[in-house]
């Protein structure tokens, strides 16, 4: 049986997906989860958020000893050969990393390729262990530290990477920011998932006899997170009202393709939080090289900050356990079905 996945993902930028996976990593292992996260986005921003610069010239720079990051567990591939096993590190007790790399873009084309090949092409069986080369690595990690479920961080395009990272996603969650742009992002989310959902499914259907274990495809939505928004007296501010107010009809009709009579967030169950900008804060877990609500007086976090740092505590925990109560929902009313 698989580890359930869940992908955070927008094809705009700066919304926050890479704060949220490592943010969220941290906290799931807290709650006693283990988790394994996955770096597919080319720039590797996660990975450097988990690890200094030593580290990653270490890991990069062991090509050809193991496979110590998620392209040099698929590189193989592009040649004649297969995945392998990867090797991945532990961050802490119940939260593992499969390191991102920078290589990792020049793998968008041979997927690219696979694409239309894996539905006429009498050798499948390449073909489809390329387009599930990300779940098949993400399993054989979670199967090595029996986790619980495997969070993955992608980059902000509608490529084939993302459909590759997407058609082995169970779940996705969708963080949005307060602007325009990310609203007209949303409105190309919904048409994408479901485009590549289907897309998969006439393959696998295609594939009548699979040699081998690949994803389902399902990429369900569990909703959307509202993100760096400035606040005043817990309201953001009206410049942002208007965008934030709308996102969820834009949400509703281009994701779940019906109507609400939700005019804000906070009427909507669909929004799964709306986390403030914790301004300051950021650089200083960055710095620190940790989750900010692990943020102490040693760190800087005094008066305001280290309050902050406990209201993120409590944000990021009920963001956690509600994410996990509709990922088990869901699974519950599928197997029920």
């Amino acid at each position: 049986m698989s580890v359930p996945v869940l992908t955070f993902f927008n094809n705009k930028g700066g919304v926050g997906k890479t704060s949220l996976v490592y943010h969220l990593g941290w906290m799931f292992s807290e709650l006693g989860h283990t988790v394994v996260a996955v770096d597919l986005d080319a720039q590797a921003n996660l990975t450097a958020a988990f690890l200094d610069e030593d580290e990653l010239e270490s890991i990069w720079e062991e090509e050809g000893k193991k496979p110590s990051t998620i392209y040099q567990a698929i590189k193989p591939l592009t040649q004649v050969g297969d995945i392998i096993k990867p090797s991945i590190e532990k961050i802490t007790q119940g939260l593992y990393l499969i390191p991102g790399d920078v290589a990792l873009a020049s793998f968008e084309d041979l997927l690219s390729e696979s694409w239309p090949k894996s539905m006429g092409d009498p050798n499948l069986y390449r073909y489809f262990r390329i387009l599930t080369a990300f779940w098949q690595v993400a399993q054989m990690a979670a199967q090595q530290v029996s986790a619980d479920i495997v969070l993955v961080d992608v980059g902000p395009n509608l490529g084939a990477i993302n459909r590759s990272a997407l058609i082995g996603s169970d779940f996705v969650a969708i963080p949005l920011g307060a602007d325009l742009f990310s609203l007209q992002g949303l409105k190309n989310l919904g048409p994408t998932l479901r485009s590549w959902r289907e897309g998969w499914k006439k393959r696998v259907d295609n594939w009548q006899s699979p040699q081998f274990e690949i994803p389902e495809g399902r990429m369900k939505p569990l909703g959307y997170i509202v993100q760096q928004h400035s606040v005043r007296l817990s309201r953001p501010v009206k410049a942002y009202d208007k965008w934030v107010n709308r996102m969820p009809r834009v949400y509703h009709e281009a994701v779940l393709q019906q109507s609400t009579s939700a005019t804000k967030p906070s009427q909507d169950e669909e929004c799964l939080a709306t986390l403030k900008h914790y301004r300051s804060l950021i650089p200083m877990g960055q710095e620190a090289r940790k989750p900010i609500f692990h943020l102490t007086s040693a760190d800087g976090a005094i008066g305001s900050h280290a309050q902050a740092a406990h209201e993120a505590y409590g944000d990021f925990k009920a963001l956690a356990e509600k994410l996990m109560e509709r990922m088990k929902k869901m699974s519950i009313r599928r197997r029920n079905a």
